[in-house]
């Protein structure tokens, strides 16, 4: 079985993870853009069960752009984002993929808020695509 780690910046808040992720996406969405500083948010979804979380965590809820909670977990030493949890979904867990620093990561799935991607972005050709 898969096992991967994910951290925050300076590696106190850890994320153990067995298996593969449930989903793989990409958002474009405003407050995925702000979070991550970038272009858009990609995030890898595990099921509950396949992660462990070991350091302290501090949380921060918001509504997303479709106005569902969502409460992120970020290290209170460095403030990064390690994962998040949507109300919608509660037996499932994000991860910024960025968090596992791993260039052999399963590629994205997924293209959400579409509506909102900057032209310049490009993703592979399998992706599906959400407006």
């Amino acid at each position: 079985m898969v096992k991967r780690e994910a951290a925050c910046s300076c590696g106190q808040l850890k994320l153990a993870v067995e298996g593969e992720p449930v989903r793989v996406s990409v958002c474009h969405c405003r407050a995925c853009q702000r979070r991550t500083g970038s272009a858009f948010g990609l995030q890898a979804r595990f099921a509950r069960d396949q992660v462990q979380i070991s350091g302290r965590t501090r949380e921060f809820a918001r509504t997303s752009d479709e106005g569902d909670p969502r409460t992120f977990g970020f290290c209170p030493d460095c403030g990064a984002t390690v994962y998040y949890v949507l109300s919608a979904a509660p037996d499932v867990i994000a991860i910024p993929v960025g968090a596992f620093a791993d260039s052999d990561f399963p590629p994205p799935k997924f293209s959400v808020w579409e509506s909102r991607k900057h032209e310049w972005v490009t993703l592979p050709s399998d992706v599906e695509h959400y407006a």
